[in-house]
């Protein structure tokens, strides 16, 4: 039976960055996975989805001049199958196994605490690191089972795009996917539950966006349960329900985009007296689970279901296994990015939720993005940002509507997670005409407001 240092179950972003922060150590990692490496992200997250989102931007951009007709989603399809083998190219095993780690490829579970099992053959080790990631998550709705559907992991092996679909979610990927197929000349009809789409981002920018894929021609039903879904010729039916009445559309096919699910299943954790329930393996802030000597990160954890926090979570959970002094995970400072175009980024609280903890404390700055020079090079614009202070100027949180709205958000995460005061965007120069001036004229006016607020500068005002 092979010893090792560390055994690393799953090889996406949480698995392979853990991997490689212990072989940094010098410690000798096991890396085992039952698909290939690279996870969610490189295969039917991240990768495949960014893609289609940015070929859809180009057959977008074109069509405000020329007319398209007949658009070869093949080529596409093949484009995003190309890219993601670039990127497997630094994720395979002969690369694993050059850098210094040994790959198992197979279906990992526990024997007991400290044994692992694949395939029959048995595997050791001091520290065991969990990183299985998620799957789509599949609702029960009366005839789903009996029906095919698509998910996230599956519309990417495609050899050509549907000319309609029924998009069954109003999350992250159920809009990011809706646009770019609406825009590749797909019908989308998109259905969601709650009154709104992305119902946990700021509704006044998710207002804008709804209308923005109104208008481009994405049929929105918020507030609409999905009751039932059937096969039917050349196609799918869905049922839903919306203010009490039964409507029913019709595609191509069916993309189910409801949320994703920890697996946790098929490890045999109950062998290795590792606690979990639905939510995913229960970790404490160290990232241990039950078990002290084991750890889990990413998905199979949460909270937060992003590449970037996994990775995060694989470097601290590899420090904490193997250095003397242990450091706390802190979700205080996370940021996100919903890639519709123009992109819906976040950082922090909402509105409603910061006067929900600080009441009247709470400042807000809005800015429409009509008002940029930047933005009038290009038209009329619905981007805006909506930034959320606390009373000493401090960021609570930001959230950006715009062209690289990503990237814009990068610069209120480094002042929000050293705890400075917004009011210090006011001196910072920036490039003329960028979208981030945005942080300068909010920055100036905050500056000016904190003044006046100074009981000194009030009596000189009377």
């Amino acid at each position: 039976m092979k010893t090792y240092d560390l055994v690393v179950i799953g090889a996406g972003a949480g698995g392979l960055t853990a991997a490689y922060t212990a072989l940094g150590f010098g410690k000798k990692v096991v890396l085992i996975e039952d698909q290939k490496p690279g996870g969610e992200c490189t295969w039917s997250g991240c990768v495949p989805s960014k893609t289609l989102i940015n070929e859809a931007k180009k057959f977008n951009q074109l069509k405000e001049f020329i007319s398209l007709e007949g658009i070869d989603t093949k080529k596409i399809m093949h484009h995003i199958k190309s890219v993601r083998e670039a990127i497997y190219e630094h994720e395979d095993p002969t690369t694993l196994k050059k850098d210094g780690i040994d790959f198992i490829k197979g279906h990992a579970r526990f024997k007991d605490s400290k044994t692992i099992v694949v395939d029959g053959i048995g595997i050791r080790a001091d520290k065991i690191l969990i990183a299985t990631g998620s799957s789509p998550y599949i609702p029960e709705i009366q005839g789903l089972t009996q029906t095919p559907y698509l998910t996230n992991e599956t519309i990417f092996e495609r050899e050509v795009l549907p000319k309609s679909i029924v998009v069954l979610g109003g999350g992250a990927i159920g809009v990011e996917l809706a646009q770019a197929l609406n825009r590749l000349g797909v019908n989308v009809h998109l259905i969601e539950m709650m009154p709104s789409i992305l119902s946990k981002e700021e509704p006044d920018l998710v207002k804008r966006l709804e209308a923005h894929l109104t208008k481009e021609g994405v049929w929105l039903h918020t507030a609409s349960k999905a009751i039932k879904v059937e096969s039917i010729d050349k196609g799918i039916a869905l049922t839903y329900e919306k203010n009490g009445k039964e409507q029913m559309v019709k595609a191509e096919t069916l993309l189910v985009a409801i949320g994703r699910k920890p697996n946790t299943t098929d490890l045999n954790l109950e062998a290795a007296g590792i606690s979990y329930d639905k939510k995913g393996i229960r970790v404490d802030s160290y990232l241990r689970t039950s078990q002290k000597h084991i750890y889990a990160v990413g998905d199979v954890v949460g909270p937060y279901q992003f590449s970037h926090m996994a990775n995060v979570q694989g470097i601290l959970a590899v420090k904490n296994a193997f250095l003397p002094i242990k450091s706390k995970i802190s979700y205080d400072h996370v940021a996100w990015v919903t890639f519709t175009d123009p992109e819906l980024a976040r950082a922090g609280m909402t509105e409603e939720e910061a006067r929900d903890k600080y009441g009247d404390q709470v400042l807000v700055y809005d800015y429409d993005f009509n008002d940029l020079d930047r933005t009038k090079t290009k038209g009329v614009s619905i981007e805006g940002i909506k930034l959320i202070l606390d009373n000493k100027y401090r960021v609570l949180g930001a959230s950006i509507l715009s062209e690289r709205g990503g990237e814009m958000m990068g610069e209120i995460q480094v002042l929000k997670t050293l705890g400075q005061p917004f009011t210090k965007m006011a001196d910072i120069i920036h490039p003329y005409p960028t979208y981030s001036e945005v942080f300068v004229k909010l920055g100036k006016k905050a500056k000016v407001d904190r003044l006046l607020a100074i009981p000194l500068v009030k009596i000189f005002r009377k």
